[in-house]
């Protein structure tokens, strides 16, 4: 394939993920993409032959290099997951770039929520980052498979990051019913973003934030790897002062924060 060095990717950091966009047509040549995404185009369309399937956009990039995938493999349906808590660059973002099919679910966490539940923000263990995804993402994906009747969501989940994508396969069915496939399972890193530089896709504020690709998108107070409260609060106030100004006004922790000067 070529010269690819990243590895997974909680051990990667932000400036290797920069160094490998700007050397990825050394590490992956486009001829070599463009037999991956045949490869996976055809997988896509066995798998989802005489089923009604919709893929999950985040507008993170596997999902913008799913979007596109799906698109020439005659999939044009999608949802975006989001809650009250979200970047206001990034749902500005959103609105520019969003796929032409997306329907959006909010699952309405807000402040008030957040302040009710002061465990959730800036998630320091892999199990409270889980909580996050279960009731954001899973909660509205299932919401969506019953309200499209769906038999199949296709997400960008990679075994590269760690995530789960099946037992044997990249199809799993859980507990609600819902049958999720990966057909990006098997991606390298390095492969998502030669597909984005060949492509030319434009992607998020999130990666040119601190540790954007490190953290990915997400709520902002679902922010990882942080190492505290205190320095989550100055990570979002370098990304967006006014979230930390009117978290302040129900969360002691962003009051203590603004407080304390240290910006």
């Amino acid at each position: 394939m070529g010269n690819e060095a990243l590895g997974r990717k909680q051990r990667i950091s932000n400036s290797a993920w920069f160094e490998a966009m700007e050397n990825i047509e050394e590490a992956v040549p486009k001829s070599a993409i463009d037999k991956k995404v045949g490869k996976t185009v055809k997988d896509i369309k066995a798998a989802t032959k005489g089923k009604r399937a919709a893929f999950a956009w985040s507008g993170g990039k596997d999902s913008l290099v799913l979007e596109q995938i799906c698109y020439m493999a005659g999939i044009e349906e999608c949802l975006l997951v989001i809650c009250d808590l979200e970047y206001r660059e990034f749902l500005a973002w959103v609105t520019d770039h969003m796929p032409r099919c997306l329907e959006i679910i909010d699952t309405g966490q807000d402040m008030d929520w957040l302040a009710a539940h002061p465990q959730m923000l800036f998630p320091q263990t892999s199990n409270v980052a889980a909580q996050w995804f279960h009731i954001v993402q899973h909660r509205g994906q299932a919401r969506y498979y019953k309200n499209r009747g769906l038999d199949m969501l296709l997400l960008g989940r990679r075994r590269a990051d760690g995530n789960y994508v099946g037992k044997g396969s990249n199809v799993y069915t859980d507990g609600k019913g819902v049958t999720r496939y990966s057909p990006l399972a098997d991606w390298s890193h390095e492969e998502i973003l030669a597909f984005i530089h060949y492509n030319k896709i434009p992607l998020p504020p999130f990666y040119s934030w601190c540790n954007g690709y490190y953290c990915g998108t997400h709520p902002w107070p679902a922010r990882q790897w942080t190492g505290s409260i205190e320095n989550g609060w100055k990570e979002v106030y370098s990304i967006d002062p006014s979230i930390v100004q009117e978290a302040a006004q129900r969360i002691p922790s962003a009051r203590e924060f603004l407080e304390s000067g240290v910006m």
